[in-house]
């Protein structure tokens, strides 16, 4: 029987750049990260999003 293992890739929420590229890795339950590999166009897209869904949930 194989011992367990924890899972690795749990943390924070984090991005990075690599080249021309930015990495999106955001935890999701029960273990492991969701990983985004995004351009400056979709990161905007995506800051905008998240600014309109939060700025209507603050008010």
């Amino acid at each position: 029987m194989a011992a367990m293992k924890p899972r690795t890739g749990d943390g924070p929420m984090e991005v990075t750049k690599e080249g021309r590229s930015l990495i999106l890795r955001v935890p999701i339950d029960g273990g492991g990260r969701l990983v985004l590999e995004l351009n400056a166009e979709e990161a905007g897209n995506l800051k905008d999003c998240l600014l309109g869904v939060t700025d209507s949930v603050a008010s």
